[in-house]
């Protein structure tokens, strides 16, 4: 009797493992037909029970439990994960982990569960970047990376998800960081010059200027051929303000190519920082000559003649005779006259704009006394912008 009894003891632990172990099957049926809630409820109780809680299989179906999660629109089953991809990376390594033979590990790669991992991370990553959350997309394409680069990865590895991670970092103001994923790129040659430009970049946010201008001044030797590296130097010297080297870079840009409306633009506006209205005022008229339908452009010169006409009032009102001093406001009146039109060109191109509204307010008041139609023209711009700036 007593073997007996110790048989059907045997038998019954027996059949209780198998029942927890059902509930882990049951899980992944559920899975496969969307019925996440009665998933959860299955794993739930297997991730409790002593004989289930350690087992390899319990821990890859809570990682495609987390993955579905991830993938449902079901607004309801979003509550059952905090951060579904993390958790079903944590699972999947989990189930590794208690698997010592190493039979796990051999399923996830000969399932290629990493490879779909690594796709949903990449689409997270994408939906976060899309929505300005920089920080949150950093984190996913990093997570993306390190299952990429692991063994239980089975393809080769996709380049961009490191510029990708650069550019999530760059905008998270973690520039350390996106240095060291746009080095990864620039090592493996991927996109060409483009990841020296970010790594110049970011080491000028960083206020390393010298380090940000030597990655920059070593691009001709590396890339011979390359006309966009004059184009990069230009924007470097004109952010750091180091306005006699972009000017040098700006001429040699113009000898290969004499219309491109972007340089003189850029010269323009570098004038125009300088306060050297005229050498702006030629820069920019030639800008809008080649193109005349780029809003910056019209917007730069009309602003070029208004602070050229403003300089102008301020040197007028040191002029003690009554004669010259009334000659000088009228030539200033006239530059002022010159930016009216090119004004309302740049609205035409960016309509309630706040900017060329409140300029061109301030020129028609200017001129309003003269022309009644300017005065209308007054009202209509002070009523715009008010309505615009509540």
């Amino acid at each position: 009797m007593k073997k007996l009894f110790l048989l059907i003891a045997v038998i019954s632990i027996s059949t209780g493992a198998w029942a927890q172990r059902g509930k882990v099957t049951a899980a992944l049926s559920f899975i496969e037909q969307g019925e996440l809630d009665k998933a959860k409820e299955a794993l739930d109780a297997a991730l409790e029970h002593k004989k289930t809680k350690e087992w390899p299989n319990t821990y890859l179906a809570l990682g495609q439990f987390c993955q579905a999660v991830f993938s449902s629109e079901n607004q309801d089953f979003k509550k059952f994960c905090d951060d579904p991809l993390v958790e079903a990376y944590e699972a999947y390594e989990k189930a590794i982990e208690l698997d010592p033979k190493g039979r796990m590990k051999n399923r996830i790669i000969t399932g290629m569960i990493y490879n779909s991992l690594a796709l949903d991370m990449y689409n997270r990553g994408s939906e976060l970047f899309a929505e300005n959350d920089f920080a949150g997309a950093l984190e996913s394409f990093a997570t993306q990376i390190e299952i990429t680069e692991s063994d239980k990865y089975v393809s080769a590895l996709d380049t961009g998800m490191y510029y990708n991670a650069g550019l999530a970092a760059m905008n998270a103001g973690k520039h350390e960081e996106a240095i060291k994923y746009f080095e990864t790129c620039a090592e493996m040659q991927y996109q060409g010059v483009t990841p020296y430009i970010q790594i110049s970049e970011n080491y000028l946010m960083l206020g390393d200027t010298n380090k940000a201008e030597q990655i920059l001044t070593d691009l001709p030797s590396k890339f011979p051929d390359d006309k966009t590296i004059n184009l990069q130097m230009i924007n470097f010297y004109l952010k750091s303000a180091k306005y006699e080297n972009a000017e040098k870079y700006i001429n040699l840009a113009k000898e290969n190519d004499p219309d491109n409306q972007n340089l003189y633009y850029a010269a323009g506006i570098m004038f125009l920082n300088q306060e050297r209205y005229d050498e702006a005022i030629e820069e920019l008229a030639k800008s809008v000559e080649l193109d005349g339908n780029v809003y910056d452009t019209q917007y730069g010169l009309g602003a070029a003649y208004i602070n050229k006409a403003a300089k102008m009032f301020e040197q007028a009102n040191e002029i003690m005779d009554v004669n010259k001093y009334a000659a000088a406001v009228e030539e200033a009146n006239e530059v002022y006259a010159k930016a009216l039109p090119i004004m309302e060109r740049a609205l035409e191109l960016k309509p309630d704009d706040v900017f060329t509204l409140r300029s061109l307010q301030e020129l028609y008041y200017r001129f309003r006394q003269k022309d009644p139609e300017l005065n209308k023209k007054y009202e209509e711009v002070r009523t715009r912008l008010n309505e615009l700036e509540q």
